[in-house]
């Protein structure tokens, strides 16, 4: 079994997105794999807070923020397809403003 880690994500997705904007984005949480719902208002995938694996998600005024524990792995294609996809669905590229994306 691969080792589970902790790793967080800050995505350009920003929170003053217009509301049809953020329609798309909440219709992409549910197409993620792991897709659990909300658990008091929070998205969550695989697992709750007391679970080995698991993944969340919230609004920040620094942008998307997902919080994760998983094996690397499972992480990276994780996160990258949730990029690629949120690329897709809001029409600019999405990723972590320290790498350059704003």
């Amino acid at each position: 079994m691969d080792k589970t880690n902790v790793y967080n994500c800050n995505l350009n997705i920003r929170y003053d997105l217009p509301g049809k904007e953020w329609q798309k984005i909440t219709a992409l949480y549910e197409r993620m794999p792991g897709w659990l719902g909300y658990v008091q208002g929070i998205p969550h995938w695989f697992g709750k807070d007391e679970d080995a694996i698991m993944i969340t998600a919230s609004v920040e005024p620094s942008g998307l923020f997902f919080h994760a524990e998983m094996d690397e792995d499972g992480w990276e294609r994780w996160i990258g397809t949730f990029k690629s996809e949120a690329s897709k669905v809001l029409g600019f590229e999405v990723g972590e403003p320290e790498d350059g994306f704003v």
